[in-house]
Order: C-alpha cells, then structure tokens, then sequence
C-alpha cells in the first residue's frame, strides 16, 4: 500500500495508535516521530515515568494520559482502550515505546485489516528464531504459545508481541490483570468471543543500549503462571462445554448419527469407550455438573466428545426415578438397617437421609451400566462399521 492508501484507510476504518511508556526517554521520540508519518491519532500513555518523558511529550499536539505512579503495563492499556473508545475509534494498534518495534509496519495490520471480512485480534510476528532474539525470550513466547492454544485452540508463532490491532467494540470491557499478564487475558478472553486472532509478519529490533525492560523474570513470570492456571481451568469447566453445547444444538439428529456417530474420527473402542464415560458419568452423582466433567474428561482423553455427551444424557429427568430407586437398592447391602428402603415414598428427602446408601449405589450403577454400555456400543459398532475396528498395528 502506498502512504496516502494508508492514511485513508486509517482515517476510514477510525484507528487510533496507542504508545504505553514508562522511562522510555531514549526511543520515545523516535517511536512518535515513525507513527506521526501514517497518522496523527496518536495517544500516549505516560505510566508515572520519571525520566524525561514529560518533557519530550510537551513537544506534540497529542492526546497524552499522564499517570502519577506506575501501575503497570496493563492498565495503561485499559486507560488507553477506554479513551480511544471515547474518542469515536473502531480500532486500536498497539506499538511499545522501548524501540524494539518499527512505526513503519503500521501498513502491515492496515493492509491486514482491510483483507478481512470481519474483525480481528491481530498480533505482530517477531520471528523469534532470528539471530539477536533473548533465548529466555522464545522460551517464555513458546510457553506462551502453547498455553494460548490449549486455551483457545487457535496456534499461533507469536502471542507476546505488544505490537498488535485490537477491535475495540469486540474485546472484553472488564479485566482482572494490571501488569503484563493482561496482553495474555485480553487475546484469551477475545478468542473466547470467538473473535479471529491472527499473526501478521512485523520486524523487531533488540538493542541492548537503548531498549529498557521493565518484565521482572520472577515475578511476572509467577503472575503469568497462575493467570494461565485460572485460564485453563475456565478452560476445561465452561469454554469447551459451552462451544460444544452451541455447536451441538445446531445440528439434526440424523446428522449426528451420520458425522458424529459413523463418520467421526476415531477407531469404534474410541467410540466405546466414549459412550462408557458419558453412561458413567450420567450416573454418577455429579448433578449440575455433569456436562462440564464428561466434556472436560473426553477432550483430557482424547475421547468423541459428542458421543460422550449424549450418553451422559442417560440421566434426563424422566428416567431420574428409576436411577435413584436401582441406586438405592444397589447400595442397601452396603448399609446396614435400610435393606427396605424401597418401600418407602421415593422422593429427594429419601436420597437426603439415606444419601451414604444412594452414593455407593449410584457408582455400583454407573460403573455396571458403563461396562454394559460401552461393550454393546463396541459390537454394534463393529458390526456396521468392520473396517474401523481399532486393530493395533506394529
């Protein structure tokens, strides 16, 4: 793109350039000067710097948020996204203030931008192979990069850059984190909105005389590890139940029968064992949360979620009675006096004061019905579909 295409499309597509900087003296003015060639819709973020900053930003006719006291890179963003969104921008493009990025790959997300026909989370790939990149850096972006894709299934090269384009009216409008660990929520939760977030090829420079860090190994690190502890937890126990649960409403019955059930992926003992976990955990006395554990377990045992899923249905309230009364008698001879218990009114006060009996019964019944089931599944799966019958091969 030339530079007045640019320039239109940043004027068009309303995007802003946000500069968080906290005692960046040495390459503040740089970093302006290279973004004031493509646009003047510049805000600069002064994280309570202490250095000259201040008097370096008193030169430009820009937007400037001063801050008292440094807070953290995170919030300077928050501060950041909070006054583009008040300023009538649709997008924001983030560029670090310690010289390592070059002003002159704004093309590269515009051009980006404008190729896609809905919006998108882009980050900038530094190419972290490349001679002069910190080895504690692509270790720390490779930790990163897989703990993003295990959160979001999306895999990308390079998920630490802060050279990025947000969508402003697409990203989350609360956050939990102040410090760098909040470039690691906000692509997160975006993803989660089911918002593309992509790579696009930006060059990066480390120089040692001018560059000032301020990522403390231990401490941010600790932050970042416990930010990804909660993230994959949410992960397991609501993200992956609630796409699955959307993604299955969507479909007909018989086409499930079709894709999921004959033509999914997976040998028929996958599909076995499958349907055995969800009748297992149908049945087990894990009400309100049995979809997140039998999706949670089949994606932890690389199992046919939707398989599961159905069969964990086996506990639809219609056939509730039935498993409470074979649950109570399956578990009378573990406890001593109730051997009668079901000639009594069967109800939910029952389960409650007998509720030892019902726990050991209900995992006699699921384990039973589990053997039962999957076994039955396997030969009648065997018997339709022969040729994928999970052989073992040397």
């Amino acid at each position: 793109m030339t530079l007045p295409e640019v320039q239109n499309a940043i004027s068009e597509k309303k995007i802003c350039v946000l500069i968080p900087t906290y005692n960046n003296e040495k390459t503040l003015k740089r970093v302006i000067d290279g973004v004031l060639e493509y646009t003047e819709n510049i805000i600069v973020i002064n994280d309570g710097s202490t250095d000259s900053t201040l008097q370096i930003l008193e030169k430009y006719s820009i937007t400037v948020i001063n801050l008292s006291e440094n807070k953290g890179k995170g919030n300077a963003l928050k501060l950041g996204f909070r006054k583009a969104k008040e300023s009538g921008y649709n997008y924001a493009i983030t560029i670090d203030s310690d010289g390592q990025h070059y002003p002159d790959d704004i093309p590269v997300f515009v051009e980006n931008l404008l190729n896609e026909n809905e919006d998108v989370l882009l980050i900038g790939n530094r190419n972290m192979s490349q001679d002069g990149i910190p080895k504690k850096s692509s270790f720390g972006n490779r930790f990163s990069n897989f703990w993003f894709w295990f959160e979001t299934g999306i895999k990308l090269e390079d998920t630490q850059s802060g050279y990025r384009l947000y969508p402003l009216h697409k990203i989350p409008k609360k956050y939990f984190t102040p410090k760098f660990e909040f470039e690691i929520e906000i692509i997160v939760r975006t993803a989660w909105r089911h918002v593309p977030v992509k790579n696009v090829p930006i060059k990066v420079l480390y120089d040692p005389a001018e560059r000032v860090s301020h990522f403390r190994p231990f401490k941010d690190f600790t932050r970042i590890s416990i930010l990804n502890t909660i993230l994959v937890t949410i992960t397991l126990f609501y993200i992956i139940p609630r796409n699955f649960v959307n993604n299955f409403k969507k479909k007909s019955f018989k086409k499930f029968i079709k894709e999921d059930v004959l033509e999914s992926d997976g040998t028929n003992r996958i599909k076995a064992f499958s349907i055995a976990l969800g009748v297992f955990i149908g049945l087990s006395p894990f009400w309100g949360f049995q979809t997140l554990l039998v999706i949670s377990l089949s994606v932890l045992f690389k199992l046919n979620k939707v398989l599961a899923f159905v069969a964990s249905n086996v506990s639809l309230p219609p056939f509730i009675p039935f498993i409470i009364a074979a649950s109570l008698f399956l578990g009378s001879p573990f406890i001593s006096g109730n051997s009668n218990i079901l000639s009594q009114d069967l109800n939910f006060d029952l389960v409650k004061n007998n509720l030892l009996q019902y726990i050991i019964g209900s995992f006699i019944l699921a384990t039973t019905m589990s053997a039962v089931s999957g076994i039955a599944a396997f030969l009648f799966l065997n018997k339709v579909n022969p040729e994928n019958n999970g052989s073992l091969k040397h």
